[in-house]
């Protein structure tokens, strides 16, 4: 039985990251609220605009769903999601990214550390081996539990709520992480300044997000106009994995003049293309030579 969803609709004046006015922003065209596959328009259900701004290149729904209540789109067991293998942790997850951090970060034995929708505590146990004290917390209730139960995270260790509940004291982590969480909030430029406020002068934040660029994502909209559609493939508003945000690097480098912090460093993942495998000798190298990949991961540090 499918468990009925319901939603309020909140319309956005501003973008998020650099602040201006929604209505000179660029409607790219509708997404709905399902796999839209190759023609959406035979597909019922319920759309929302998807709109880019302008100015710093985020991308956005307006209006915003936002549902009843959070644990309709994130209280769902993870074995549903994953198998048994997903609670274990191989020896070389997130070590690239604590090789990164070890270059921006004058690293000392015992640093604190945030993971912010820590999910199961796999990014935890990663910086634990490494030498930091961890510290996370997760919305999930269903993650929450299975990260104490079966993965071994403190209790203390790990909150539960979302990131507009909890709260730490000022100048406390040398390290936070946002793996994945930022397009998953409504408020990502709240959530990037509460996270300042936690974390040390000189102190790191890691984001990863999906990228406005994406080249994909680009492929799969010109589809969709040729077929004179006016859908778009950008964001999943409604349904997993649940964005409400695409993000470029333009719109951190002017959040970050606009709150007086910088881009320490960025990169670009490929990821998946999700097109046929002979494409992906093509479209790979491309997307790694022009900075379209799907992932844009950023590195901000406080200053």
């Amino acid at each position: 039985m499918i468990k009925q969803k319901r939603y309020s609709f909140h319309a956005i004046e501003n973008c998020n990251m650099c602040g201006s006015k929604s209505d000179s922003h660029k409607i790219l065209g509708k997404r709905l609220n399902a796999s839209q596959g190759k023609n959406p328009k035979k597909k019922t259900g319920i759309t929302t605009t998807v709109v880019k701004c302008t100015n710093c290149g985020l991308i956005y729904a307006n209006p915003q769903p936002v549902p009843y209540d959070i644990q309709d789109h994130y209280g769902v067991p993870p074995e549903s999601y994953w198998n048994e293998n997903y609670f274990s942790i191989s020896d070389d997850y997130f070590q690239g990214e604590i090789e990164k951090l070890k270059t921006l970060l004058d690293f000392k034995e015992g640093m604190k550390s945030l993971d912010i929708g820590a999910g199961l505590g796999k990014q935890m146990i990663a910086l634990s081996k490494a030498g930091f004290d961890t510290y996370g917390f997760e919305p999930s209730k269903q993650f929450h539990e299975r990260a104490i139960s079966k993965m071994g995270i403190h209790p203390e260790h790990l909150k539960l709520g979302m990131i507009e509940e909890i709260d730490y004291p000022e100048n406390h982590f040398d390290f936070i992480s946002f793996g994945a969480v930022l397009e998953h909030l409504y408020d990502p430029s709240s959530s990037i300044l509460k996270a300042m406020k936690w974390l040390k002068p000189n102190g790191i934040i890691h984001i990863e997000v999906p990228s406005s660029d994406w080249l994909i994502g680009k492929i799969i909209n010109l589809y969709y106009k040729l077929k004179r559609s006016d859908y778009v493939g950008n964001i999943s508003p409604m349904h997993e994995p649940y964005h409400l945000y695409e993000f470029a690097l333009q719109s951190f480098k002017q959040h970050a003049q606009q709150h007086h912090y910088e881009v320490a460093f960025h990169e670009y993942y490929v990821c998946q293309t999700y097109m046929p495998k002979i494409a992906d000798y093509i479209l790979k190298p491309y997307m790694r030579w022009t900075n379209t990949g799907m992932q844009l991961c950023v590195w901000l540090r406080k200053r």
